[in-house]
């Protein structure tokens, strides 16, 4: 971010922040984020209802995106709408929707403490605290935001149909790589797959979309904080429990089925304390094999947006390799059919 953009940044927060002058100590570009930018911020509140030192990340677009994700706008209502129902996320301050003064949408949240490095995570024992305790903990959190139910009008935004939730991931993924040039007969298959034995509609709620271990924030205590809420939407809750659970999301710790952090007894415990409602163990299944043609189809325009030249990047380059891996998975966990 530049200097003319940081000064315009210094200019918004204090009309937001109702301050008289805003000095910015420190701005800097976090690592990760291959969908969005996440800045660091620091700076000096004067006069206000926020005097004082701001500990703060400004998370923007970042120069081309996936075109399933939400908008900074939509992001901010929905972290705004987990915070209010209690779930552990950092706060949201601030939106700005003007382009004209860092170029995109972008919005500021308080900082949080710890790592969101899934490596780190499921192999270096000194973050999450007890592990137990922290995969009861995001069970927990999961039920929270599964409480958050149709209708709400802080995300009207949000698409709503009529279908079964699992029947309408299907028809979006076939709509996608029916438009792809490069055939991918074992996605084809997996769809096939998932159409066959599609559960019934049944309750719906607001869904993360995207909650594994990278998407979530813990330090030596436990956990600190759940992010990125830019794939959430109204669906069957079943839909994030399969995709904590999947085994794309391990990182290569298989004997821990919860993330690669725990056990999925330990989850599910938390879950259904919280939520006061049993998982159905045999429909996660199902959501696990969704949650690797999920990834799938993700692997695939996350390559696109590299080969066509909208945005060269390595990270999204090297995702790519990801996708031959996820169809043996679909396959493995389908064979028996």
């Amino acid at each position: 971010m530049n200097e003319q953009a940081t000064q315009a940044l210094a200019q918004f927060l204090a009309g937001a922040a109702g301050a008289s002058a805003v000095q910015i100590r420190e701005m800097r570009l976090l690592s990760g984020g291959a969908i969005q930018e996440n800045w660091l911020l620091d700076a000096e509140i004067n006069g206000g209802p926020h005097a004082g030192t701001l500990a703060a990340v400004v998370r923007c677009d970042s120069p081309s995106e996936v075109s399933v994700s939400h908008g900074r706008p939509q992001e901010y209502a929905l972290l705004r709408t987990a915070f209010d129902a209690g779930v552990t996320v950092p706060e949201p301050l601030w939106l700005c929707e003007d382009r004209e003064v860092i170029g995109r949408p972008f919005f500021v949240m308080r900082r949080i403490g710890g790592t969101a490095a899934a490596h780190l995570m499921v192999k270096d024992g000194r973050y999450g605290g007890d592990r137990r305790q922290l995969a009861e903990r995001l069970g927990a959190e999961l039920a929270r935001i599964h409480s958050i139910r149709p209708p709400q009008q802080s995300l009207d935004f949000l698409p709503w149909y009529e279908e079964a939730p699992a029947l309408h991931q299907v028809r979006k993924f076939r709509d996608y790589l029916d438009g792809q040039h490069t055939p991918h007969p074992t996605l084809e298959w997996g769809l096939c797959w998932l159409e066959r034995h599609a559960p019934p509609r049944d309750e719906i709620t607001l869904v993360h979309g995207d909650f594994r271990t990278g998407n979530y924030m813990a330090d030596e205590q436990g956990l600190t904080g759940v992010l990125d809420w830019e794939f959430a939407g109204w669906s069957d809750p079943l839909q994030d429990i399969g995709w904590f659970c999947a085994k794309c999301w391990r990182f290569g710790r298989n004997d821990q089925e919860a993330g690669g952090v725990g056990s999925r007894d330990d989850f599910y415990r938390g879950y259904e304390t919280v939520s006061g409602k049993p998982i159905n163990r045999d429909l996660v299944r199902y959501w696990e094999v969704m949650a690797h043609m999920n990834w799938a189809v993700i692997s695939i325009q996350q390559a696109q947006r590299h080969i066509s030249g909208e945005e060269e990047s390595l990270l999204l380059a090297l995702t790519a390799h990801i996708t031959p891996e996820l169809e043996l998975e679909i396959l493995n966990m389908t064979e028996n059919d």
